[in-house]
């Protein structure tokens, strides 16, 4: 497999009415994935200011392996199973990164 980070971009929609409970779950999938997957680089959410339940995941795993392991995790498959009728849409951009800096 190639050793060529993937970077991705999620652009989910959440029903309003499940919102903090979306919430709640995406956050403990994500700690759970950056202390528990050596292959996670980065999970980053944000929603859109004047529209909450529009969801923006940035997401840089170390190579197309540990997304495809990240993707088979006990978290990843509870957060999963747990949201599915929370997310009205879901798109995954493939995106490649200009610049990408984090202060150590």
């Amino acid at each position: 497999m190639s050793r060529k980070p993937i970077v991705r971009m999620a652009e989910l929609e959440i029903d309003p009415d499940t919102l903090e409970t979306y919430r709640a779950l995406l956050t403990e999938e994500i700690e759970a994935s950056l202390a528990l997957e050596d292959g996670v680089l980065s999970l980053n959410a944000v929603s859109i200011r004047d529209n909450p339940n529009q969801i923006r995941i940035l997401e840089i795993y170390a190579d197309q392996e540990a997304y495809e392991a990240h993707l088979r995790t006990p978290h990843f498959l509870k957060y999963k199973n747990q949201t599915a009728h929370m997310v009205t849409s879901l798109t995954l951009i493939e995106v490649d990164p200009i610049a990408m800096h984090a202060k150590p």
